[in-house]
């Protein structure tokens, strides 16, 4: 993959490297690179930086807006060459640049963040200099925000890995010079990982390495361009769900023998204002229709895939009314557990697969909007953590078909 450079202050070393991938985000990359550009000027002054756009050879102008962006601190601009794609390969090019200038912190923020601070970028890199190797953000998020990270990517790698990381996908990150290295060397690297698979593998990888893992309280909530839930990019499910079951064929080995999970330490928490979310609207509706006319036309699929007891309950579940649905917690874990077996055994093409969990998220999902409707925000995560203990009690099952004979 040839690599686009601009790199007109001829920077050769840098201590710490901000790192903000894009695709097509003229209108919006000035805003975090300039409070990058302050979290460094501010936090890190005794530290050499650098702030790199890695940049997926962006046709609306992103590499000039973010050049002439004013900063204190030198910029750089990375692009995959044109028509290569995706978040995981501008990360790639990132990783490869932070080892080359010998970064000790690399600092990784979307491009379309609204609501980022200096505060920030301190946040993320300060644990970097102390004993962390991989810094996960930590965000005020609306309860309906996040509904793949709630109903997947949280529980399922605290399941599998045994450790609670809030915001495995959050977008945000920090991450020590050592751990680039295992991410370079890893051999788990695919179309899914190098779209927006990225997050989950860079969270599961840290955990399942051993690297010390911190939490980092933003305060603040994420605010970036609005996503519907209800429309969630189809793309995003694809990735994330693909890549999760691809480490879990990957890393057997690990998860069989861990039992359970434990917390993971939180840095900054009270050192911000705590700042309400934006609401986010679910249209109920859409799930429901989504839900049912999914189930129906991939039944024949279900019927590979899913162990007898569990499409019965998922019959029973398909058979309720809108008004009293419920799709629980422990169908629902071992229902991904059955989908990450057929993933394994190949019992259909992937896509198709992870296709055909679609619609049941969309219940799941419905099932969790319904039953939190009357909750705020601290009852909503005593809910999420349940779900995750539920998760964590179904690993037997797991086990038991993964492991059979």
């Amino acid at each position: 993959m040839n690599l686009i450079e601009d790199n007109p202050q001829g920077i050769t070393k840098a201590d710490i490297v901000v790192g903000i991938p894009s695709f097509n985000e003229a209108p919006l990359i000035s805003f975090p690179t300039q409070q990058a550009d302050k979290g460094l000027s501010k936090y890190f002054s005794d530290r050499t930086g650098v702030i790199i756009n890695c940049d997926n050879h962006s046709p609306d102008g992103t590499r000039e807006a973010f050049m002439q962006t004013a900063s204190e601190t030198p910029k750089m601009y990375l692009s995959t060459e044109d028509g290569v794609r995706g978040k995981g390969n501008n990360l790639l090019n990132l990783f490869k640049k932070a080892v080359e200038l010998k970064a000790k912190a690399v600092v990784v923020v979307d491009a379309d963040l609204k609501s980022i601070t200096p505060m920030w970028i301190r946040s993320l890199a300060e644990p970097l200099f102390d004993e962390y190797q991989f810094v996960s953000p930590l965000y005020v998020r609306h309860k309906y925000d996040g509904t793949i990270t709630n109903n997947i990517a949280y529980p399922l790698t605290r399941a599998l890995y045994g450790r609670r990381v809030r915001q495995p996908i959050g977008g945000d990150y920090g991450i020590s010079g050592e751990l680039l290295e295992t991410y370079l060397t890893s051999q788990v690297w695919d179309e899914n990982v190098a779209n927006f698979g990225i997050d989950i593998w860079m969270t599961t990888l840290a955990v399942r390495s051993g690297a010390p893992v911190i939490q980092s309280f933003m305060g603040r909530p994420k605010i970036h361009k609005p996503k519907d839930p209800a429309s969630e990019l189809q793309g995003l499910f694809h990735n994330v769900v693909g890549t999760l079951f691809e480490l879990m064929c990957r890393f057997d080995a690990f998860w069989k023998d861990v039992k359970w999970s434990r917390p993971t330490a939180v840095f900054g928490f009270g050192l911000a204002d705590l700042e309400l979310p934006p609401v986010v609207n679910v249209d109920i509706k859409k799930f429901w229709q989504s839900f049912l006319s999914g189930v129906s036309g991939r039944w024949d699929l279900y019927t590979r895939v899913l162990t007898s007891q569990n499409l019965n309950k998922l019959e029973e579940v398909a058979g309720l009314p809108e008004e009293g649905f419920e799709f629980p917690t422990g169908l629902w874990a071992k229902v991904l557990y059955d989908f990450a077996v057929a993933y394994r055994d190949r019992i259909a093409d992937g896509t198709e697969l992870i296709d055909a969990l679609i619609p049941l998220y969309q219940g799941k999902t419905l099932s969790f909007v319904l039953e939190t409707q009357a909750m705020n925000t601290q009852q909503v995560e005593e809910f999420v953590e349940d779900q995750c203990l539920q998760f964590e009690k179904s690993k037997q099952y797991l086990l038991e078909r993964w492991f059979a004979g």
